[in-house]
């Protein structure tokens, strides 16, 4: 049987391959940061993580989880109800909730387990789910899971959600699903008009901060804080492996009784290992330190204004952002990754996106930008664009 289906998948790679969109992934020997090493021994400058506050190699975090090592050890060996649960799960989790003014918390190994065992414990055939057209495969993924019944409006759209909550008047419970920040785009949901909406059809939310939080608002709580509805929002999930420290382990915040369900029925979380106690030592640590200051959302904030300034007098196309992601549009497969390739060459590390993770004819490069970063780095970077955007005839 393996030969015929082999001969198919080579015939799969060898088109993927062809069209120009096989992806090939570049070996980092160095931690991760702003200044960064390849395997080809080329020093570049990274433009592509999620490191948002610049702490996946944080002194402080790296310490911490030394640390529990020593006091905790490497890992558990089990699941959370079984014999995984230590002091530092339950700590990070009171953490958590503290963070986004919610009454309780439960950790999965990642947010994409957080997304997909959140639906099929809570609605069933009688209920709906209202999701964003342009949510995470994630929230796609876990909506799928549940037996409840679907619909979905325009990005962002609020006439099109309400038209949608108006349908979902015919079932029992309704939830609207959203991302904080939509990851390839980089703009905001508008919390405030979603929660108003929720409100006047009777309907709960829940929003992915996972590219929002410890980025956007005063204090990077998220788009619960940008939009001052904190503690209006029924569920919360997110991930350490973005600006919280860059390591893994997600999570799902929010109303106590949904919390404890989970708990009982979420089947990631039953049937998954816990978080190694390293990790959740350091998720501590990183809690603390954004308690204590909010500087690094406040340099963060600065370098995305600059960035995007640049860029935009550069003569370059962007999505509109609220966000510290950037978009930067080519539209085409190919040019997105020739582009990508020549900024490896002048030390800037991008990578091209292009279909399935984007729409057909929406290639972009999308930037990141960090606190890690300094105003030299962001200067270097424009220049390489701007050389590479005239040599491949992008900019004039």
């Amino acid at each position: 049987m393996y030969t015929r289906v082999q001969e198919h998948l080579q015939k799969e790679l060898a088109a993927i391959r062809e069209a120009g969109l096989y992806k090939n992934e570049r070996v980092i020997v160095s931690p991760q940061g702003a200044d960064i090493k390849v395997s080809t021994g080329q020093e570049v400058l990274n433009f592509c993580a999620n490191n948002y506050l610049g702490l996946s190699n944080n002194p402080k975090l790296v310490k911490a989880a030394k640390e529990a090592l020593d006091t905790h050890g490497y890992g558990m060996s089990s699941v959370r109800f079984i014999c995984g649960t230590q002091d530092l799960h339950k700590k990070l989790e009171q953490k958590v909730a503290d963070f986004f003014g919610t009454e309780d918390t439960i950790l999965y190994a990642a947010c994409f387990d957080s997304n997909g065992g959140v639906f099929e414990p809570l609605f069933l055939e009688e209920d709906a789910i209202i999701s964003d057209s342009l949510n995470h495969a994630s929230i796609i993924d876990g909506v799928r899971l549940s037996k409840a019944v679907r619909y979905r409006y325009n990005n962002a759209d609020m006439a099109d959600l309400e038209e949608q909550l108006k349908l979902a008047q015919a079932q029992r419970f309704r939830i609207i699903v959203t991302d904080g920040v939509f990851s390839m785009d980089g703009n905001v949901a508008p919390m405030d008009k979603i929660v108003e909406l929720a409100n006047k059809y009777d309907a709960m939310v829940m929003v992915d901060e996972c590219h929002s939080a410890g980025v956007v608002g005063k204090t990077g709580r998220g788009v619960t804080e940008l939009f001052n509805v904190r503690g209006k929002v029924e569920i919360i999930t997110g991930t350490l492996g973005k600006a919280f420290g860059g390591a893994i382990g997600g999570f799902t915040t929010g109303k106590k009784e949904v919390i404890e369900l989970l708990r009982q029925r979420s089947r990631p979380y039953l049937f998954s290992n816990s978080i190694p106690p390293l990790v959740a030592a350091a998720g501590i640590k990183m809690f603390e330190m954004m308690d204590e200051t909010h500087e690094l959302q406040d340099k963060l904030h600065t370098n995305t204004d600059y960035f995007v300034g640049k860029m935009k007098a550069a003569g370059f196309d962007l999505k509109p952002t609220k966000s510290a992601i950037c978009a930067v549009m080519l539209y085409d497969a190919k040019l997105s990754q020739d582009f990508a390739a020549k900024l490896l060459a002048e030390g800037i590390y991008v990578i091209g996106f292009y279909y399935p993770v984007v729409a057909k004819g929406q290639a972009r490069i999308r930037v990141q930008l960090s606190a890690a970063h300094e105003i030299a780095h962001l200067d270097k970077a424009v220049a390489a664009f701007t050389k590479v955007g005239k040599e491949l005839g992008v900019i004039k």
